[in-house]
């Protein structure tokens, strides 16, 4: 079953799946953006580049396509893109 999450009014899309575990794959629309979790992230870059601030850190951080973030469980996270980007989200 694929299922369809929508945030941010619509700024936020993607399509949840599971495949040896959950995952989705989405795009984020320019804008600055925050995210709670519930369970461990492995975030991938697809396509484009975005800027993150993790947890207990202090400065943004740049990812672009091919690069990786991960974000522990019962956290958030802030996301600054400038234009579309797409992603990969793994769940532990």
């Amino acid at each position: 079953m694929i299922a369809v999450n929508e945030y941010f009014d619509g700024a936020v899309k993607s399509l949840a799946y599971e495949n040896n575990g959950k995952s989705t794959v989405g795009v984020i629309n320019a804008g600055e953006y925050e995210f709670g979790t519930s369970t461990h992230e492995t975030m991938t870059i697809v396509e484009g580049t975005m800027e993150v601030l993790l947890p207990n850190e202090e400065q943004w951080g740049t990812y672009t396509a091919g690069q990786e973030f991960e974000v522990p469980a019962h956290t958030s996270f802030k996301v600054k893109a400038i234009q579309q980007v797409a992603y990969l989200c793994k769940y532990k």
